[in-house]
């Protein structure tokens, strides 16, 4: 039996069906990527925005249409939320909410009576989820979360905080790594908080998994700024954690981010900032910023610009403010206006545009270690790959036609920027 998974939405969601998928090779399934030929459909959806909505709706319709014949399953955000959804969209056979999406393979095996062959007569082989250029593998470590920032719809629909146990994130670890993964990102929805539920925390996982684990390299995912403590930056001494996190930010203005109900004010954001730059040579630091979030005066923008300008992102996820129905800032007085929206998010693209460059041109000269992940087309006899560094910025360098260095780690020689100023040149020198 052939299974077609599919995801939209972050980290989290693809960690859930890269384990999806080993759990259903476990039980003898075959997994696909072509979802026209498989047998089982199992979609993973997403709302984190209106859009989010809008493009786990279709996928489902046109998943549905694509292959009638294939049994669906639909999980994730959307579905936790869309409680009608069975009766809304034809074609659905079963919906797995989140609370019960760490066992959507043993569910789904019970309810549609997939047929199982016994663990010895599967076929060992590389996972086609990692066979697409998967040099990286998302690694889920907790569900949940214990805060309620007003504009986050994700923490209804994920529910409270649940961490799974060391060692069943050490077993996932080396299972992605004796399929040649080299690289592994730790990632949930409160990531910073894991083992608060189990008696543990995020800098003890992270020191089993560089004690019992051979991967290569280990990146952390999406972290709240406030969870960070000198104990967690001690880890970077080791040169197999990545120095680069994603620091969600959300707002430059401290007023914005007090209706936020964040944790964490611009003071703070900095003085932790002052200490990785300091502590972790090579550091890179990415962020998240909502644009237009209810009430945002002209003033407050301004104050929100200057302030991620000075603290020189080398990139920033944008997204203009979407209410949503069910969260508190959906309630707020004074939402700003679709139009002042689309401008601020117009100006904050130019800036992220040049930090980007800026952070970018600080890296020539440089070498550094590219683990090589992806080929682009071939241009007479030369073909050009795309790697990351360490600190996550991406680089492409020729090779002829003969040569590949997907999923090989090597010195390399930053060269330049790109023209379009979005990634690095350089040359492989070992």
């Amino acid at each position: 039996m052939k299974v077609a998974l599919k995801t939209l939405g972050c980290r989290l969601n693809e960690a859930e069906v890269q384990a999806w998928s080993r759990k259903f090779q476990a039980r003898g399934l075959r997994v696909v990527n072509e979802e026209d030929n498989a047998d089982l459909l199992v979609l993973n959806t997403c709302a984190v925005t209106r859009d989010a909505v809008r493009k786990s709706r279709h996928l489902i319709r046109r998943s549905q249409r694509r292959n009638p014949n294939a049994r669906l399953i639909v999980s994730g955000c959307y579905a936790s939320l869309e409680q009608d959804l069975h009766h809304e969209i034809e074609g659905i056979d079963l919906v797995v909410p989140n609370r019960d999406k760490d066992r959507l393979v043993e569910i789904a095996s019970d309810l549609l009576d997939l047929p199982v062959m016994p663990s010895t007569a599967t076929a060992a082989g590389m996972n086609p989820l990692f066979a697409r250029h998967r040099s990286r593998a998302f690694i889920k470590i907790q569900d949940g979360c214990r805060y309620r920032c007003t504009f986050c719809i994700v923490t209804v629909a994920r529910g409270e905080e649940r961490s799974l146990t060391p060692e069943t994130i050490i077993e996932n670890i080396n299972a992605a790594s004796q399929q040649g993964v080299k690289e592994i990102v730790l990632t949930g929805v409160h990531a910073g908080g894991y083992g608060s539920d189990i008696g543990s925390n995020l800098p003890a996982l992270i020191q089993r998994i560089l004690a019992e684990t051979d991967i290569p390299r280990i990146r952390m995912g999406s972290v709240e700024p406030w969870d960070l403590q000198d104990d967690f930056i001690d880890l970077f001494a080791n040169p197999r954690f990545m120095p680069h996190l994603h620091l969600p930010l959300q707002s430059g203005s401290d007023s914005v981010l007090k209706r936020m109900a964040r944790r964490c004010r611009t003071r703070d954001f900095s003085d932790l900032l002052d200490r990785l730059r300091d502590r972790v040579p090579g550091f890179n630091v990415t962020t998240d910023i909502i644009v237009g979030f209810p009430g945002e005066t002209e003033s407050e923008w301004r104050e929100s610009l200057e302030y991620i300008e000075a603290t020189g992102f080398s990139h920033i996820h944008i997204f203009s403010y979407s209410p949503r129905e069910g969260t508190k800032a959906a309630t707020l007085d004074q939402q700003v206006p679709l139009s002042i929206r689309k401008e601020r998010s117009r100006e904050l693209h130019e800036l992220m545009y040049r930090m980007k460059r800026n952070a970018l041109e600080g890296c020539i000269g440089k070498t550094v270690e590219v683990l090589w992940e992806s080929s682009m087309e071939e241009q007479d006899e030369e073909k050009f790959v795309h790697g990351y560094t360490p600190a996550y910025q991406r680089v492409v360098t020729p090779v002829d036609r003969h040569n590949h260095l997907c999923n090989e780690i090597t010195r390399t020689r930053i060269t330049g920027v790109s023209d379009c100023g979005t990634l690095l040149t350089g040359t492989v020198t070992t």
